[in-house]
């Protein structure tokens, strides 16, 4: 976990303004960060706070930012905390996550009852990341497995659409999000919290925020554990995917991509980042792969193979590819994904032929990497 600017930011978030019902990023209390040769530095807007509120929020910004170096192994010299009379400047009304009273969670586990957390990314948007991760979620679902997906796109969520979310109304339990339980899965989504036509414009802090939201809040692991956690990222490699990977122990994660060259060159890019935050790569999926016409001949409309063939280029496992098909953009549309696998008819059966082979080989990838993070021992039965 790296420990920079960003890093303490989220650290801050864990750390809730004495006068404000929300934590001091969120509050937009937190004015500048500064982090260089072991020395970190923090200005708070802290106007209207009497003696012992600003002392207490000065002890708390400090245990915050010297648990991350804690956890994150680094060097930490000293920590400064500046507590000015300015008034925070909270984000945009309409554009914060729901108001939950937060809950305690282990910040260097916050999912202990999740056995494989998955991440689907994608360099770049349009090459179909939100299909994928909801297929390979229903897809494993099917198996017999306990699955859970959370929308992680924060900026444009699929999940209603295509879980068919729309006369589903959000319950909030305690303190906890209920996730929607849907085609076998457990699911959850910012689509279903917020204004469905209202633009979600949110910088850093308030995506960090909605991501971290979304992942402690939810009752994933209500009445057992979960085998696998699919977690649909937004594409490119900004912010959420930085937050996921400080936060959260993931198994690995899927990239997604399209078979012509410019999709390849956004998808390296994505790869990169999730080798550089230290996650495995599980595999890449080639999506819109080929195109079936009504003649029955196969059109490689964008260069069928491309997306493997840059998978062996980089050393990394080939997960399937995906056909172009209309019943998959049908159910899509219809919130209907399971239809993707039970329907048997001569023009679907490409597609439940992909969806099959891309379950079957997440689950081996899936079993190897924890294997390789020590996950999974022997037994030895003696009897």
């Amino acid at each position: 976990m790296p420990f920079d600017k960003d890093a303490i930011r989220l650290a801050l978030t864990r750390v809730q303004h004495p006068a404000l019902k929300a934590d001091i990023v969120a509050a937009g209390a937190v004015q500048k960060i500064a982090y260089c040769d072991g020395f970190a530095s923090v200005k708070l807007a802290g106007a209207n706070l009497h003696a012992d509120q600003r002392r207490g929020l000065e002890q708390q910004a400090v245990a915050a930012i010297r648990l991350l170096a804690q956890q994150s192994g680094a060097e930490l010299a000293d920590v400064h905390v500046e507590i000015t009379s300015d008034v925070p400047t909270p984000p945009a009304p309409g554009h914060r996550p729901i108001p939950i009273a937060p809950r305690e969670t282990d910040p260097a586990n916050p999912l202990p009852d999740v056995r494989h957390i998955i991440a689907v990314g994608a360099g770049k948007g349009g090459v179909g990341k939100s299909t994928v991760a909801v297929n390979l979620a229903v897809g494993l679902a099917r198996r017999g497995h306990s699955v859970g997906l959370m929308d992680g796109d924060i900026y444009g969520p699929s999940l209603p659409t295509m879980l068919g979310l729309s006369a589903f109304e959000t319950s909030v339990r305690g303190n906890m999000l209920q996730p929607f339980l849907v085609h076998g899965i457990k699911a959850m989504t910012i689509g279903k919290l917020v204004d469905p036509e209202k633009p979600l414009i949110w910088r850093g802090p308030m995506a960090h925020g909605a991501f971290k939201q979304l992942v402690e809040q939810t009752e994933w692991c209500g009445g057992g554990e979960l085998d696998y956690l699919v977690i649909d990222l937004p594409p490119g490699t900004g912010d959420v995917s930085l937050t996921m990977a400080q936060m959260l122990k993931l198994t690995g994660a899927v990239v997604v991509c399209t078979p012509q060259r410019v999709a390849q060159d956004d998808a390296v890019r994505a790869a990169r980042m999730f080798q550089q935050l230290g996650i495995e790569i599980l595999g890449v999926v080639e999506n819109m792969s080929w195109f079936v016409g009504d003649d029955g001949k196969e059109y490689d409309l964008f260069g069928r193979g491309g997306a493997q063939l840059m998978a062996q280029r980089l050393g990394l496992s080939f997960l399937g590819a995906v056909p172009i098909n209309t019943a998959l953009r049908e159910n899509s549309d219809t919130g209907n994904p399971t239809h993707n696998f039970t329907d048997t008819s001569p023009r679907n059966r490409p597609l439940v032929q992909a969806l099959e082979t891309l379950t079957t080989n997440l689950e081996n990838q899936a079993a190897l990497a924890s294997m390789r993070m020590g996950a999974s021992a022997p037994k030895l039965s003696i009897s």
